[in-house]
């Protein structure tokens, strides 16, 4: 098997949601916590700030400055590590650039309103090839549904089959009950269930837009795969290039079957077919003027890269 997942390096995680799903605004709550870096010093004190504290997300006054319960402000600390909005250094919480160019003050993006802010937090749940320095990955299951599903339908029994078979060849530890959470959790990600008795558990979660699983009976669900009318040209690529980093950093082309194919390359984790894929590849020159190119030459479908782009870069494209 290759990919993240396979890597030496890797050690999958199937918990530290608290079981909640990702909800719209939770990512800008945590760059609104986390973005001066700061952690208040006292309850009574909320509009004078304190020194930069590793416990900013655990603090009784950053609680009542996010407005939920304990085990949701830890689930918001989770998701916004698993986006790549919130990274540690020295074990202290800061903004990433994704997160704060995106959801900051003056960010892109602040309220998830744009379409490309829910195809890039799903892409950095669900995509790439290697993990960058300093970046913790923490969405173990959905990189697999999106990358290791090779049959358009699945069952959360056979998923819970299929993660329980690695997590024992990969030597991991983990209970029954917590995979079948994770599992739960990953569904009501996706999975348009609004109209069940759980109205509330639903309604709010910011995957659930993309239409990229549908239910197909009582434990039956289909991943869709064909065009994708909200996925801009400018998330597409910021995804073409994270995963060219990762996966052949010194490499000036990369081919249609990589990019539409491989473990963690945006055909797959978008969940696109060869035609829409191909479309997106059409528009990469007009886009980055020139810098990245798409041939077709003697049956050879590749893209060239005449002058990288760098993530900063390419996130501002898919904001223009």
């Amino acid at each position: 098997m290759r990919g993240l997942l396979f890597s030496e390096s890797y050690r999958p995680l199937f918990s530290g949601h608290e079981t909640f799903s990702l909800r719209q605004l939770w990512l800008k709550k945590a760059i609104d916590l986390v973005g001066s870096g700061i952690l208040l010093s006292s309850l009574t004190d909320l509009d004078k700030p304190g020194k930069r504290s590793k416990n900013v997300f655990s603090d009784d006054a950053s609680i009542i400055a996010l407005g939920v319960g304990k085990n949701m402000v830890a689930s918001i600390r989770h998701w916004a590590t698993a986006c790549d909005v919130v990274s540690e250094v020295d074990g202290v919480p800061h903004p990433t650039l994704f997160g704060g160019r995106v959801f900051g003050a003056d960010g892109y993006d602040p309220y998830s309103e744009h379409p490309s802010t829910l195809w890039l937090a799903h892409w950095k749940l669900a995509g790439g090839w290697a993990m960058p320095e300093n970046r913790t990955h923490r969405s173990s299951t959905w990189y697999w549904v999106f990358n290791y599903i090779h049959q358009q339908s699945f069952s959360s029994l056979g998923l819970l089959k299929a993660l329980s078979e690695y997590a024992v060849a990969r030597n991991i530890r983990i209970s029954p009950a917590t995979l079948k959470r994770d599992v739960e959790v990953f569904l009501r990600c996706y999975v348009d269930r609004s109209g069940t008795s759980a109205v509330d558990d639903f309604a709010d979660s910011m995957l659930g837009e993309l239409g990229l699983i549908a239910t197909q009976s009582r434990d039956e669900y289909t991943l869709r795969r064909g065009p994708k009318a909200t996925l801009t040209d400018g998330a597409f690529l910021y995804a073409l290039v994270e995963f060219w980093q990762g996966f052949s950093p010194q490499q000036s082309t990369l081919s249609f079957e990589t990019i539409a194919y491989e473990i963690g390359a945006p055909g797959r984790v978008f969940k696109l077919d060869e035609d829409s894929v191909a479309a997106k590849l059409l528009e990469l020159e007009a886009l980055t003027e020139g810098r990245y190119q798409w041939s077709d030459t003697a049956g050879l479908r590749q893209v060239i890269c005449r002058n990288p782009l760098s993530l900063e870069e390419a996130l501002e494209l898919a904001y223009v």
